[in-house]
């Protein structure tokens, strides 16, 4: 499809499209999600200039995984968003079955795109570039083509470039896939984002004593925090346990140290980054104050995604709230980001026994729980969880099925942070030492009940929506 029929077409979508989503009960109130159609994976996350942008995986002709672009919001307070010209069309050879994943950096002034172009063939193979495009004087993109071709060894998922800066070089970690069918990250360099060289393979299936860790390794991110340098990746395949790496594709996170001279990455196991039913393909930025953000995906690939109801209403999926990260005791903590405290009306308390706490309005609310277990949250009757002993099962129905799913943290639990919009609940455990991510579709007006004779105290907000413009 040529790009002045396909932009026709997307302009088309959006106006007959926005009116029905933007009127359904399910659509978020403070978070980000398509105006129409699917929206999946966060891009290009950068704070540049005084304003974040985030771009996203886009299809405005639909709720399937076709036809992606990249679509882009700005702000400067993660509260008040404006919509930027769409950044990326898959309108070139290169990138013409869709403009996948990618990140954004500042290059000498310059707000600069490294993403995938994906190219499917009609005999069923595929391969990948990784491509440049720059910001131009009308807030668009300029392309400017592959700088690194599929690399020997290797099949055609090579994606979701992640590059930032290190003593004057800039690095890349890339999703990848060997040839034997195992998952792999791969570490590049370069002097000038053109040229780039690389350094092998950090980390992935087979290597630094992980054994078989999955078929394909999407969505690399690298950072440090303090003295300790984090891979966050989702790797496809990895095998299922009885209480972790439920979903059909998990998100995790490895903790240790690189060696930028000998491209090695030393690190320990793997932990789950989301234990919920909804959360995939994380990216993270450093602020202009030295904070590292993240932003996930609320869906799963290959899920029961198309079954949500959101899709007789024109548009599906929605990020995750913006997450501050830190560490303790050599963990990665993840807390609601500082800034969103701002969205919250007149704080409201209780203490006592739980099954006596007042119903809450749940479609804009933050909890703020604290005890000892004991207690069921039961959200609309529609997703439960149960806080004993041993951690947290949350529990919700199948959309498939109709039967009883469940998702588990285990460890000892003495405070809650439940951050709620009309269709989502975000579970903060102990200060950020684990997240549980998940949809949920309730009538509304949904109420969230305690139930169980354990002592409880709560401090609660409503929460203002946020602005998208």
């Amino acid at each position: 499809m040529a790009s002045s029929t396909r932009l026709a077409a997307m302009l088309q979508a959006v106006m007959r499209g926005q009116p029905a989503a933007l009127s359904d009960p399910h659509y978020p109130g403070w978070h980000l999600a398509p105006v129409t159609g699917l929206l999946n994976d966060p891009n290009g996350f950068i704070q540049f200039a005084g304003r974040f942008h985030l771009f996203y995986q886009w299809n405005a002709l639909g709720c399937e995984h076709k036809h992606k672009c990249w679509g882009h919001w700005s702000s400067a307070d993660l509260l008040h968003w404006q919509h930027e010209p769409v950044a990326l069309m898959p309108d070139e050879e290169y990138d013409r079955s869709g403009c996948y994943s990618g990140s954004a950096v500042d290059n000498q002034g310059t707000l600069t795109l490294i993403y995938t172009g994906n190219v499917k063939y009609d005999d069923g193979s595929r391969t990948a570039w990784q491509c440049l495009a720059v910001q131009n004087a009308a807030g668009g993109f300029d392309k400017l083509g592959p700088v690194i071709a599929l690399p020997q060894g290797y099949t055609g998922h090579v994606r979701d470039p992640k590059v930032w800066q290190h003593d004057g070089r800039w690095y890349m970690v890339l999703g990848a896939q060997d040839q034997r069918h195992q998952g792999k990250v791969l570490l590049l360099r370069s002097a000038d984002l053109h040229h780039w060289e690389s350094l092998g393979e950090i980390a992935g299936s087979g290597l630094n004593g992980l054994g078989d860790a999955g078929y394909m390794w999407e969505c690399p991110d690298m950072f440090t925090l303090g003295d300790t340098t984090f891979l966050i990746c989702c790797p496809q395949g990895i095998r299922r346990e009885a209480q972790r790496y439920l979903n059909a594709h998990p998100s995790a996170w490895l903790a240790g140290d690189l060696d930028y001279d000998a491209a090695r990455f030393t690190h320990g196991a793997f932990h789950e980054l989301d234990a919920g039913f909804e959360f995939y393909a994380p990216q993270t930025t450093l602020t202009a104050d030295g904070r590292r953000l993240l932003i996930g995906w609320m869906g799963v690939p290959d899920g029961e995604e198309m079954r949500q109801p959101t899709v007789a209403q024109g548009w599906i999926h929605q990020m995750t709230c913006v997450r501050e990260l830190g560490t303790r005791d050599g963990r990665l903590l993840q807390r609601p980001a500082t800034e969103l405290q701002a969205l919250r009306g007149a704080e409201q308390h209780y203490e006592g026994r739980a099954d006596r706490a007042p119903a809450l309005a749940a479609e804009r609310l933050e909890l703020l729980l604290t005890g000892q277990g004991g207690v069921t949250l039961d959200f609309a009757q529609t997703l439960l969880l149960t806080w004993h002993a041993e951690g947290l099962q949350l529990k919700r129905r199948s959309l498939e099925s109709g039967e009883w799913e469940s998702r588990y943290w285990r460890g000892a639990v003495s405070q809650l942070q439940i951050l709620c919009d009309h269709s989502s609940v975000e579970i903060f455990i102990n200060e950020g030492e684990g997240v549980m991510s998940s949809r949920y579709f309730p009538a509304h007006p949904a109420q969230l009940t305690l139930i169980g004779d354990a002592e409880v105290h709560a401090r609660y907000w409503p929460l203002r929506r946020c602005m998208v413009e």
